[in-house]
């Protein structure tokens, strides 16, 4: 069973704030933004990287992102748009589509120290003061909370080794793997011109299979 995914159509409404969480024996580090959802106020925890040096984040930050998603994306309504269980564009999937069509190579992040200086957390955090600032319209695509109303696993979605990733059929009780559902933040800075914000961890491999897994022949994503 897929896990309640989409994107938020949105207007930045504070200043991000860098907080920590620990998963296993590494801190993941998110970026926590206020965001407008049709009046309503939700949390977008986006990931920025880790402190483990054998698992850091891998991330593009593209600032003349180019695709016909644009077009598609920016006659969407404002507010939350759901997209589980679709499986085509505008739900992302890294493998499955062309998203990341001339973004060029995967950048690795620096390790996390609890502060703002490192990439891409740096670079992501004037980005997201500059949106606010500016009015722009910002695509969060992830996974929406259980519990409350926000986004969250804003990175690739898929191909994660380990039992508490496996997505088996018919069971949807863990953060599970899965196909078309991987997260990005997507920047309309101008009519014309977008920037966008893709990850995933050096513990992620494609190929992966129709549940999402990664297959017997898989590779880190590079």
């Amino acid at each position: 069973m897929s896990l309640s995914y989409g994107f938020a159509k949105v207007r930045i409404s504070g200043a991000p704030v860098l907080k920590s969480k620990p998963a296993g024996r590494e801190m993941q580090y998110h970026l926590h933004v206020p965001l407008d959802v049709g009046g309503a106020t939700w949390d977008a925890a986006i990931n920025v990287g880790t402190d483990d040096s054998d698992d850091l984040l891998q991330y593009k930050l593209v600032f003349d992102f180019q695709h016909p998603l644009i077009e598609t994306l920016a006659s969407m309504p404002a507010g939350k748009n759901e997209l589980t269980g679709r499986q085509s564009l505008p739900a992302l999937d890294f493998m499955r589509s062309d998203i990341l069509a001339g973004t060029g190579g995967w950048r690795l992040s620096d390790p996390m120290d609890g502060s703002l200086h490192p990439e891409p957390v740096a670079s992501m955090n004037r980005l997201l003061q500059q949106a606010a600032q500016a009015g722009w319209d910002v695509y969060v695509f992830g996974r929406f909370y259980s519990e409350g109303d926000g986004i969250h696993d804003t990175h690739m979605n898929q191909g994660s080794k380990g039992g508490q990733f496996a997505h088996r059929q018919g069971d949807d009780r863990n953060d599970h793997n899965d196909v078309w559902q991987d997260g990005a933040v997507l920047f309309a800075t101008s009519s014309e011109k977008w920037a966008g914000y893709f990850a995933a961890f050096e513990h992620q491999f494609l190929p992966t299979d129709d549940l999402g897994n990664p297959t017997a022949d898989s590779k880190p994503v590079d």
